[in-house]
């Protein structure tokens, strides 16, 4: 696989269309269509087809179905990554999946494992059982589901990741909560940390108003746009310049050991 040094990461923050996955694939493929040699990842929010919705049994799609092969066409045509997470039915359960999928059509996946309580998701979704990393052009990446975020240790950098990505449906009214953690896990865990959350309001009449955010690992924002903004932005990450800051401060040497329970 080709190692870049650098990567091109591109964040997406739009209003989705509720419960309409065909309308928002459409929305997507007109928004990312420009991004085509300019990029090497593209993220895309929490259920990107259909909005953070409790009712799997009708809006979830098969393992294999279209939205899979939407996302691995538009990988091929980007020439680019591409991921975020879509209800998923498999062996009669719903997962909310986190996917990502390379321009060779290799297919990554995490499934959900902090389930939002608040918001019944586990009432209607099977928590996934374990952490992974992703493999893609030489990085190293972590990928989370908004809930996710709150959960430091199962999120801890055991020097095993250079990028956490987090994708969501965070509501406006904790929109401070969701800055700060960002930050936080970027700190903590010296890596770069994508954040990328959907605007406007949802079948559920919950508000949103994005703060997508690109962080390095000393906690500057690189993309970070105004409340309520709609947005296409790509910046460049670079792993040499993460290294060198690990090597001048390597706190990630004195960390806890520690086993994960499932």
């Amino acid at each position: 696989m080709e190692t870049l040094n650098s990567l091109r990461v591109s964040l997406v923050q739009t209003p989705l269309h509720w419960e309409n996955a065909a309308e928002n694939r459409t929305q997507f493929t007109a928004l990312i269509a420009p991004l085509a040699g300019q990029t090497d990842l593209v993220v895309l929010p929490e259920m990107f087809t259909t909005g953070f919705m409790m009712q799997p049994e009708v809006q979830a799609e098969p393992a294999d179905g279209p939205t899979l092969a939407w996302m691995k066409q538009q990988a091929c045509q980007l020439d680019a990554a591409i991921c975020g997470s879509i209800a998923v039915e498999e062996g009669g359960q719903y997962f909310n999946r986190f996917l990502l999928v390379t321009p060779q059509a290799h297919v990554m996946s995490y499934d959900k494992r902090h389930l939002f309580r608040m918001g019944s998701e586990p009432d209607h979704y099977t928590a996934g059982q374990e952490r992974k990393v992703f493999e893609y052009r030489g990085w190293r990446i972590l990928p989370q589901v908004c809930y996710d975020l709150r959960f430091p240790v199962f999120i801890r950098n055991r020097n095993d990741y250079d990028l956490a990505i987090f994708v969501a449906n965070w509501p406006a009214a904790r929109a401070r909560v969701w800055r700060t953690l960002l930050e936080a896990r970027a700190l903590e865990n010296q890596s770069y940390v994508v954040g990328v959350n959907r605007i406007g309001q949802d079948g559920m009449n919950l508000d949103y108003r994005g703060d997508s955010m690109l962080i390095d690992y000393s906690g500057t924002a690189l993309i970070d746009h105004s409340p309520n903004e709609a947005f296409v932005e790509t910046t460049t990450i670079n792993c040499d310049r993460l290294n060198d800051f690990k090597a001048k401060f390597p706190a990630w040497m004195d960390g806890d050991e520690f086993t994960l329970a499932t």
